[in-house]
């Protein structure tokens, strides 16, 4: 439920940090909380809003260490480094959307993820969606976004999985840098361990690779199935992370 309460140890372990990192937080962020009788707690959705609108904004560095740490909170989840073969078919790909405003983006992504046959409220998660980009656009520079819920919410999905979209015309998203977007990644978490670390393994994949322009020059879906997957090693391969790191998320 969006208005679940998550006690300190609760909410460090859901965000891949350590309960001192998260104390510390408390004291440098504006991360939204609750003092109810002198006990913190957070609002599920309100800590879901906050910490994927940072992993979106993190430098290299930052998101880097972070990633690190999510990835150590996802080993029970997951046998192998990475995610993408796992979450990602090619038929969850769609290489020519007709979309033309930002609205009908979102309504074509969660129309692919239905397709999918693991959306089990497929207007629930419309509304979820719009939500969050009516908060603050989920647009990257460069030319794509990385859709997701407002909050995670299990009874949405019946598995874990990405959907992605390309458009056969430029989208004016809200991007940082003020141009249009082109590619588009919906994550739809069942599994809440996964959720803010898939967000964050995309937005590594971006940073590290050349990946954008290797999909928007791909032919179908096929090739951008396989261009993610190599993208997504190339990433891995490149696991320096920065000595003494900051506290991540922030």
């Amino acid at each position: 439920m969006p208005y679940r309460t998550l006690d300190l140890a609760a909410a460090a372990d859901y965000l891949h940090v350590t309960r001192n990192e998260l104390e510390q937080l408390l004291k440098t962020t504006e991360i939204p909380h609750q003092n109810r009788g002198g006990r913190i707690v957070f609002l599920r959705g309100e800590l879901d809003a906050w910490a994927s609108q940072r992993i979106l904004g993190l430098p290299p560095k930052r998101l880097a260490a972070y990633h690190q740490k999510s990835t150590l909170g996802t080993r029970s989840v997951f046998a192998h480094d990475a995610l993408l073969p796992d979450l990602l078919q090619s038929n969850f790909i769609a290489e020519a959307m007709t979309s033309k405003t930002k609205k009908s983006v979102i309504r074509d992504l969660v129309a692919l993820a239905e397709a999918t046959g693991r959306v089990l409220d497929p207007a629930d998660l419309l509304a979820s969606v719009e939500s969050r980009e009516a908060l603050c656009s989920t647009g990257l520079p460069g030319g794509l976004a990385i859709l997701h819920c407002r909050n995670h919410q299990s009874y949405r999905f019946e598995d874990s999985f990405i959907v992605v979209g390309r458009t056969l015309q430029e989208i004016h998203f809200g991007a940082p840098d003020g141009r249009p977007t082109w590619l588009f990644f919906l994550i739809c978490c069942q599994d809440e361990r996964i959720h803010l670390h898939a967000l964050a393994r995309l937005c590594l994949i971006v940073q590290k690779t050349d990946v954008v322009s290797r999909l928007l020059a791909a032919p179908d879906a096929a090739t951008i199935y396989a261009e993610l997957l190599e993208a997504e090693q190339t990433a891995l391969a490149d696991k320096k992370s920065p000595a003494n790191p900051a506290a991540p998320v922030t």
